[in-house]
């Protein structure tokens, strides 16, 4: 039989069902969008759960206002849904899955206050409730699951606390050598935590820090490291499959961390300024970079160390960009309000 179909029912059989985790995957290194989510955001958190769904939480919207709300989008429908609230509206806060699947959110930015408050998503109920309470309010923490399934909150200043999802509790630990806010924090292969880049403590964004420095998890100590020595390089981190860090910079450098010699290096050069993008290691262990203010999207070939332009979207600073279980990247967000999309390696 002859099917006499329209154009755009081909066309969105080949891509816009790619969007809705159908059978129809869209051609590689295309990048498609999807179906609104609740709100609009950006300085939101965005979580790979165990079960595949991806919990988008907080952020701000029109008008700058902090949202409580957060949603969840399923791979396999390409929805988005409504999900239970934070007890607190916030944005710029750190969300980190836990060994047992739930959700650490902490710190954050509410108004014109800092919090230090902290609470845990059950993927199971849907239910945000509250944990305990850090020290001190945090602007724009990182908190990074530790081999030991603690978790190293940094960021707001020179002190660092550990949260132990056994007690539920937060306890000192550090501090650091530089107070700093809005810094990248990258599980190193052998423990250890490479703290890098950001502001210092008051926050002026002209105040870059270009310092780097360790945490040991068995000493509970910083340690200075090497320098980037550029402050555009100071940007998002990954880690590599041969251990090295990459570190995507503010403007179109970039550069690499090697824990064996504790060196920053140069890398490839970016086509443009990545300002408030991400760095998201793909499948195949490449890295796609998602542009913030650039209107550039990049993936960097660790193998030969370059970078090559490979889709467009209108720059929105503040994405967030998560790896689906089936290798596809979930692009969502951003401060103009941008629709979600699928990126297809």
């Amino acid at each position: 039989m002859k099917w006499n179909l329209p154009i755009g029912f081909l066309l969105a059989g080949s891509l816009g069902l790619a969007g809705c985790g159908m059978a129809y995957p869209a051609p590689k290194g295309t990048f498609v969008p999807i179906g609104e989510m609740n709100a609009h955001r950006y300085r939101h958190t965005a979580t790979l759960l165990t079960d595949g769904r991806v919990l988008i939480a907080g952020g701000q919207t029109e008008g700058d206002a902090y949202l409580a709300s957060a949603e969840l989008f399923d791979p396999t429908t390409g929805k988005f849904s409504l999900t239970g609230s934070m007890s607190t509206p916030r944005a710029g806060q750190a969300a980190t899955l836990l060994p047992d699947g739930s959700v650490l959110i902490a710190g954050g930015q509410a108004a014109n206050n800092w919090v230090a408050s902290a609470e845990l998503y059950d993927p199971a109920t849907g239910v945000f409730s509250p944990t305990g309470s850090m020290a001190e309010p945090r602007p724009a923490p990182t908190a990074t699951v530790l081999q030991d399934g603690r978790v190293l909150v940094v960021g707001g200043g020179s002190t660092a606390e550990l949260y132990d999802p056994k007690t539920r509790v937060f306890s000192p630990t550090g501090p650091l050598r530089t107070a700093r806010a809005g810094q990248s924090a990258t599980l190193l292969e052998d423990g250890r935590v490479l703290i890098a880049g950001g502001t210092y403590a008051n926050g002026v964004p002209s105040d870059r820090s270009v310092s780097a420095e360790l945490y040991d998890p068995k000493s509970g100590t910083f340690s200075q490291t090497d320098s980037i020595n550029d402050p555009d390089g100071s940007g998002p981190t990954v880690r590599l499959r041969d251990g090295r860090v990459l570190m995507v910079g503010d403007g179109s450098s970039s550069h690499l961390y090697d824990p064996r010699s504790g060196k920053f290096t140069l890398t490839g050069k970016m086509s443009g300024a990545q300002a408030s993008g991400t760095a998201t290691i793909l499948a195949d262990g490449r890295v796609l970079v998602v542009g913030g203010s650039s209107y550039s999207d990049e993936i960097y070939d660790p193998t030969s160390g370059t970078f090559s332009f490979v889709f467009t979207r209108t720059a929105g600073a503040r994405p967030t960009a998560t790896l689906l279980k089936d290798g596809r990247v979930l692009i969502v967000g951003g401060a103009l309000l941008l629709g979600p999309g699928l990126y297809q390696p």
